[in-house]
């Protein structure tokens, strides 16, 4: 592709491209923009930092990653069941002093009476 191509495809002035280009004037945040909406395969990483991989499609998953988000959604659903048997242990607890005191004050008023 030609740089006057490139420069179109991305919506940027052919000029102002190929002044950035040759260092006349440095790479504008727009540029970088244009080029990353444009190509949307293009590394931002790559681009902005000149690190990994120039296109994303070349970048291989990290299986350990993967199984790190795996063990993440189990360990918050695991949490989640957690906190709902609290709740249920906390309103038994309330439930049971309730029934204690009830069987306490029916057995003063057998006593009693």
């Amino acid at each position: 592709m030609t740089d006057r191509a490139f420069a179109i495809k991305c919506g940027i002035k052919q000029n102002t491209f190929s002044n950035q280009l040759n260092g006349a004037r440095e790479l504008s945040l727009v540029t970088i923009n244009a080029i990353l909406i444009s190509f949307e395969d293009i590394s931002s990483e790559w681009l902005l930092r000149g690190k990994g991989e120039m296109l994303l499609s070349a970048i291989k998953p990290d299986v350990n990653i993967e199984r790190m988000e795996r063990l993440v959604d189990t360990i918050a659903t695991l949490q989640g069941a957690l906190n709902e048997q609290m709740k249920t242990n906390v309103l038994l607890t309330e439930e049971l002093k309730k029934a204690r005191g009830e069987s306490a004050m029916l057995k003063n008023e057998r006593n009693i009476g």
